[in-house]
């Protein structure tokens, strides 16, 4: 058995770190790239959204790499997401592609439904080794997730532009190289001590918090390299999902203490959507509120075109806006996005930002500036 999954972000180091130590042989896709898309574009339902058709690439190009086994997340509630593992298994079915399918779906009564997929993948080994390499696995996720947010607050402050890029990639590499558990809080400390001698100058930026839909707020080729973009126009950025808090949510039920929770998000959504709509609908509303209550400066949607249940929240996030004072862009992704289209819109949002910070009386929502 030789496993594959698509590619989110830093999930591949996790699940590769989680799946190695359980002895199974770990096929990486390529990163996630232009011929991905197009791989995956030709092939999905034209109006399927913009996730399904880069993992959809993702299982392609494994495939040539001598996977034959897919290890994807699975869904519940009124999103797409929830059958998008079986529509894609069926459309590689249909292309020749002799594929098993294994779905992660969030368990529904107790974290046991979650241990016995995952020992059905690894086969011989000891559920106390299961246990062992589902930790190991998610320290590593929280160990590349504490990295993210320090290259977050050091990005808009590098004395060197490029500097943090590369200490961050170095950084990574520690948590990378890690094949055990017991060497993992000694690169942690390696990895920190990397992105801590990144000369940076203390200065007062904006501060932006980005939600949406996980995959394409996760995954940097899906939205531009967003979050590195705004870093270089001088704004801090934090992220409503991290991945680690993603895992403990949809994966364990919520069970590890100390992590920001998606039920917050949601509590404080209530005045505006007091339901759930799927996907991550409810989140992006509470997030946009909790940022404004946190005093950013302003918050981006992001979402793949026709996802309905960030549609829902981008037609509340107007009046929210309005009400609570805090700009909101919303920026639709799919594959006909284009970088100089993105760096415009963000220029723009940036320039308000710096304005509104610095003169304290625009009104939110307004997205233009002002002619040259």
């Amino acid at each position: 058995m030789k496993v594959t999954f698509p590619h989110m972000g830093h999930l591949w180091i996790c699940l590769s770190a989680m799946l190695e130590y359980l002895g199974v042989n770990v096929v990486v896709p390529p990163p996630s790239s232009k011929r991905t898309l197009t791989l995956g574009a030709r092939h999905a339902p034209e109006f399927a959204c913009l996730p399904l058709k880069l993992n959809l690439g993702n299982f392609m190009e494994a495939r040539a790499l001598g996977a034959d086994t897919i290890l994807m997340a699975g869904g519940c509630g009124p999103c797409r997401f929830g059958y998008y593992a079986q529509v894609e298994h069926a459309i590689l079915a249909d292309l020749g592609y002799d594929y098993r399918l294994v779905v992660m779906e969030p368990p529904q009564r107790h974290i046991g439904e979650l241990l016995a997929k995952i020992k059905y993948i690894t086969g011989h080994s000891s559920w106390w080794e299961v246990v062992r390499g589902i930790r190991f696995g998610y320290r590593k996720a929280r160990a590349v997730d504490e990295l993210e947010q320090m290259a977050h607050r050091m990005r808009p402050r590098e004395v060197a532009r490029g500097s943090t890029d590369r200490a961050f990639n170095r950084a990574l590499q520690e948590i990378i190289a890690v094949r055990h558990p017991r060497e993992l809080p000694a690169a942690v400390e390696r990895a920190r001590s990397v992105m801590n001698k990144v000369p940076v100058e203390s200065r007062t930026v904006p501060r932006i918090g980005i939600v949406g839909e996980i995959f394409t707020l996760l995954e940097p080729f899906a939205n531009l390299d967003l979050e590195r973009r705004l870093g270089y126009l001088g704004v801090e950025v934090d992220r409503s999902i991290y991945l680690s808090e993603w895992i403990n949510d949809h994966l364990f039920l919520g069970l590890l203490r100390g992590l920001r929770s998606h039920k917050a998000a949601c509590r404080a959504a209530a005045p505006y959507l007091n339901h759930c709509v799927g996907g991550h609908g409810q989140e992006t509303v509470g997030s946009t509120i909790l940022y404004a209550r946190e005093g950013y400066d302003g918050v981006i949607q992001l979402l793949p075109f026709t996802c309905m249940p960030e549609i829902v929240a981008h037609s509340i996030l107007p009046r929210l806006s309005n009400s609570m004072d805090i700009p909101v862009l919303t920026i639709t992704v799919d594959e006909q996005s284009g970088e100089a289209g993105l760096v415009t819109r963000l220029e723009a949002f940036v320039d308000l930002l710096f304005r509104k910070k610095q003169a304290g009386n625009l009104p939110a929502g307004v997205l233009s500036r002002e002619p040259a």
